[in-house]
C-alpha cells in the first residue's frame, strides 16, 4: 500500500518547528493547498510574515522531512508564502482598521539616531515583500521628508488625503503640509491633534505594519498614540553609553505603564569599523543588550556607525534601498526579520481561538 496521501505527508511535517512561535508547522495551519498528482507532490508554507528569519530553512527542512518519510515521492514543489497576522485587538480599533500591525519606534532621547532606524526598518521590510506605511509623530522636526527626498505635498481623495510613497513606503509627514523653512511653533494639544489627524484623515488603505516615527519623550503625543489606537508593540532605539540608556529605561517604562509590548531593543551607533578594519566602540558597547536583559525583553542587534547610512539619510536614498547587499543593509535586514518574528509571537501569544489544522485536498 503507498504512504503518499495526505495525512503522511502532514505526520511528515509536523517533525518542522517554527523556532519564533514554538509549535510545528502543521499545528500552525502553515501547511496550504497539498496536491499529489502521480508521485508528484506540491504544497506551500504560508508563514506570518514575509520577513521570516528562517524562511528558507523551514523551506529546506520540509522538503529533507517529506522525503525521508516518503521516499516513492517523485517531484517535490513547495511554495512559500506569507499572510502578515493581525494583533488580536485589531477590531476594537475604529480608526486605521486596514492596518494589520502599528509599530511605535522611540527613544527616551534625541540623538540616537530613531528616525534613520525607522526609516530602513520600513524599507527592508517593504523590500521584503511587506506592505508597510510610515508616520512622522514628530511635528516640530520632521525629518522623514529630507530621509526620503520627498518634495511635493500630498493629494486629496474622498476628503482624505493620499500618503505619499517611496521605496515601497508609504509615508505622511507634517514636514509635506508646510514648508520646510517654517517653525511650528504649537502646543502639545495640536500637536497631538496633527498625529491623531494623519490617523484618521489619511488613506492608508490596507497595511501589513505602520510604523510611527515618534519624537524623543514621553509626552502628548506618545499619549495620544497610545489612547488613540492599540498598539502592537513599541520598539527603543538607545546607543550603548549609560546617559542614552537612562532615558531609554524611561520609555520603556512609560509604555508598560500603558500596557503596550516591547518588542524588543535596537542598540544604533554601536560601534565603528575604523579604515584599518579594526573595530571601536566609540560609545560603550552592550548597552542596549543590557537593558533589554533588565526588563527581560528581546535585543533585536546592533546597528555600526558606517558613513553611508548617514550619508544616505541625508540624500533621502536610506541604505536599504541603495545598497542593499552591504553589510549595514543586512544588519537592517536582520533586525526588521527579527521584529517580524516578535510580532508574530506577540499576536499568537494573545489569539483566544484554537487554530484549526487545514488537510488540503487530494
Amino acid at each position: 500500500m503507498s504512504s503518499l496521501n495526505v495525512e503522511n505527508i502532514l505526520n511528515a511535517l509536523r517533525a518542522v518547528r517554527d523556532p519564533d512561535l514554538n509549535r510545528d508547522i502543521v499545528s500552525l495551519n502553515f501547511i496550504k493547498d497539498i496536491k499529489i498528482e502521480g508521485k508528484d507532490v506540491s504544497f506551500s508554507i504560508e508563514l506570518t510574515t514575509p520577513a521570516c528569519p528562517v524562511k528558507d530553512e523551514m523551506k529546506a527542512q520540509a522538503e529533507n522531512v517529506v522525503r525521508q518519510n516518503i521516499p516513492e515521492i517523485g517531484k517535490l514543489n513547495v511554495t512559500m508564502t506569507a499572510i502578515v497576522s493581525k494583533r488580536s485587538n485589531m477590531q476594537a480599533m475604529p480608526i486605521l482598521t486596514g492596518a494589520k500591525n502599528t509599530i511605535a519606534v522611540a527613544s527616551g532621547k534625541g540623538g540616537v539616531g530613531k528616525s534613520t532606524v525607522a526609516v530602513n526598518l520600513a524599507v527592508s521590510l517593504a523590500r521584503q515583500g511587506a506592505t508597510v506605511g510610515l508616520i512622522d509623530c514628530d511635528i516640530y522636526g520632521p525629518s522623514i521628508p529630507l530621509m526620503f527626498n520627498i518634495n511635493e505635498k500630498p493629494q486629496m481623495h474622498n476628503q482624505k488625503l493620499v500618503p505619499l510613497e517611496k521605496y515601497g513606503v508609504k509615508v505622511m509627514s507634517i514636514g509635506f503640509l508646510i514648508d520646510s523653512t517654517q517653525a511650528v511653533i504649537w502646543r502639545g494639544p495640536m500637536a497631538s491633534g496633527a498625529v491623531k489627524q494623519f490617523m484618521t484623515d489619511v488613506e492608508w488603505g490596507e497595511l501589513d505594519y505602520l510604523v510611527f516615527d515618534l519624537p524623543p519623550g514621553t509626552g502628548d503625543i506618545q499619549l495620544t498614540l497610545v489612547q488613540q489606537i492599540p498598539i502592537t508593540g513599541a520598539v527603543i532605539v538607545t546607543t550603548p553609553q549609560e546617559m542614552s540608556l537612562t532615558d531609554a529605561r524611561r520609555g520603556m517604562a512609560m509604555f508598560n505603564k500603558v500596557n503596550v509590548p516591547i518588542l524588543g531593543v535596537i542598540e544604533n551607533m554601536s560601534y565603528f569599523i575604523s579604515s584599518n578594519g579594526e573595530r571601536e566602540n566609540i560609545f560603550d558597547t552592550g548597552g542596549g543588550k543590557k537593558v533589554a536583559e533588565q526588563f527581560k525583553v528581546p535585543f533585536l542587534g546592533e546597528i555600526p556607525i558606517y558613513t553611508k547610512i548617514r550619508i544616505g539619510s541625508d540624500s533621502g536614498r536610506p541604505i536599504t534601498d541603495s545598497e542593499p547587499d552591504s553589510e549595514p543593509a543586512k544588519i537592517f535586514q536582520t533586525i526588521s526579520k527579527n521584529l517580524a518574528a516578535q510580532i508574530s509571537i506577540n499576536n499568537l501569544s494573545k489569539q483566544s481561538a484554537p487554530i484549526e489544522i487545514s488537510l488540503g485536498t487530494n
